[in-house]
């Protein structure tokens, strides 16, 4: 079963897996949880896959001490979930729900207990309903009350909690939520997701002050961050190459480790950029110095150039920047349709390595793989072609290493199969099936190619006992 090699990493790299509160808790109106953008979201017709909700997910609200022991089997040194904001603050501010910050304490010294470290990801796109009804990420306050929340967090946790990580994936949140609408809140807007893309990192940096405050341990953010290349070498494929890098990475790294907004930003939002929603002081505040990056990926993207959906820079959606998305890579792709080119993730971490001087330890808190996984008669799941992904990336992530990059740790997506935001329950990323009629845990073949790696890299670079 285990056939791939095991990549060579250095002695202290740290292997983790990771999950989302949303796509795995369940128990959505129990103990005082208020209600997010996803509850409203997925309960709207015609929104997600067969009408699928995060209402049970994988209950992992009550079955954590057994998703706990597959960790402590797994072997792994870290865990990155994500804290429901509704179930400590159900409104998003103002009284605090005592339930919802037990359940924490209950998840955090299980995991202790198990020797395993818990990584926090304050805010992976659970937005408080009550504060969407109020604006939501268009509108300052949010970011405010982020803050709130993120220091009612730090006070709580931060004596147990080693690594926090601000947001998960802004880009999604701004864009696929506030332009695309194919997530939640499922808007349409253009200056509402810029607004939404500048507050989000507004929040970011009021969080890490909180943070920074609490004497919290190490504090970063997580951004999906893509490997964009061009379809030609024409002029105007790769003027939809640069703006599309403004929409995919740049609006996010330029601020946060270069000290500026992206120099074509007017280029590729038609003069929507520079809006109202800045203030003197913002750059100041995103940039803080970070411990870390967290940076997930699956998938390269090529594009080329393609009209404007609209003349009107003040109706057109903020993601129409006159690209399209190509697939020229003849190679194969996950259920989710994305191509499998693990040399992109190399790619891309030496990329950003040269563009930042001042680029902080890098950690891979996302990777993995959709497939079509089916227990087999044997009561198994054989998911080799996962095996196959994660150990080529994990390769590049060793190559990345081997030429100076400081990347600090892995993390698999995910542990467990769980609710895929609008794509429902047919997608399956965990190393353990999920029988989601019985919520029975099955681990894959994956997971013990996992549990296997992991061994031997301790094997491998821990001293001897003495």
């Amino acid at each position: 079963m285990i056939s791939p090699a095991f990549p060579l990493l250095p002695a202290g790299f740290r292997f983790g897996a990771a999950t989302a509160a949303y796509q795995i808790e369940g128990a959505h109106d129990q103990d005082g949880r208020g209600p997010s953008i996803w509850d409203t979201f997925s309960h709207t017709p015609g929104r997600t896959l067969d009408g699928a909700t995060g209402d049970t997910a994988c209950d992992h609200y009550h079955r954590y001490r057994e998703d706990v022991a597959l960790l402590r089997g797994l072997g792994v040194d870290d865990y990155r979930f994500s804290i429901a904001w509704t179930r400590l603050l159900p409104q998003g501010t103002g009284p605090v729900n005592r339930a919802g910050l037990a359940f924490y304490d209950r998840l955090i010294d299980e995991l202790l207990a198990a020797g395993i470290s818990p990584a926090v990801t304050l805010y992976h796109w659970d937005l408080p309903q009550a504060l969407d009804d109020r604006g939501g990420w268009r509108v300052r306050e949010t970011a405010e009350a982020f803050a709130e929340y993120a220091a009612l967090a730090a006070e709580h946790y931060g004596d147990r909690v080693e690594r926090w990580i601000t947001l998960n994936e802004p880009y999604c949140s701004a864009f696929v939520g506030h332009a695309e609408g194919r997530h939640a809140p499922g808007a349409q807007e253009g200056r509402g997701a810029l607004a939404a893309a500048h507050h989000l990192l507004v929040a970011h940096g009021l969080a890490v002050r909180e943070l920074r405050a609490a004497g919290v341990r190490e504090v970063g953010i997580t951004l999906n961050l893509d490997r964009v290349d061009a379809a030609s070498r024409l002029p105007e494929d790769l003027a939809a190459l640069r703006r599309a890098e403004v929409l995919h990475n740049e609006v996010w790294t330029e601020p946060l480790f270069a000290g500026r907004y992206p120099t074509l930003e007017r280029e590729t939002w038609a003069g929507l950029a520079d809006g109202p929603w800045r203030l003197p002081g913002d750059l100041e505040l995103i940039g803080a110095p970070l411990d870390f990056l967290g940076v997930n990926f699956y998938r390269p993207i090529t594009v080329a150039a393609a009209p404007h959906r609209e003349a009107d820079p003040e109706r057109r959606t903020a993601v129409d920047v006159g690209v399209v998305e190509l697939d020229p890579y003849g190679t194969r792709h996950t259920t989710m349709g994305w191509p499998v080119v693990p040399t992109a993730l190399g790619e891309l971490l030496l990329g950003l390595d040269s563009r930042y001087p001042n680029l902080p330890p890098v950690w891979i808190t996302e990777n993995g793989s959709a497939e079509p996984d089916t227990l087999t008669a044997d009561g198994a799941v054989h998911d080799t072609d996962r095996i196959d992904y994660l150990a080529d990336h994990l390769t590049a992530v060793a190559d990345a290493v081997a030429a100076g990059v400081d990347v600090r740790g892995y993390y698999v997506w995910s542990l467990l199969d769980n609710f895929e935001w609008a794509r429902g329950y047919q997608q399956r990323f965990g190393l353990v099936h999920v029988d989601y009629d019985t919520l029975t845990r099955t681990p894959k073949d994956s997971y013990g190619w996992y549990q296997g790696l992991i061994t031997a890299h301790r094997a491998r670079t821990e001293e001897p006992a003495r």
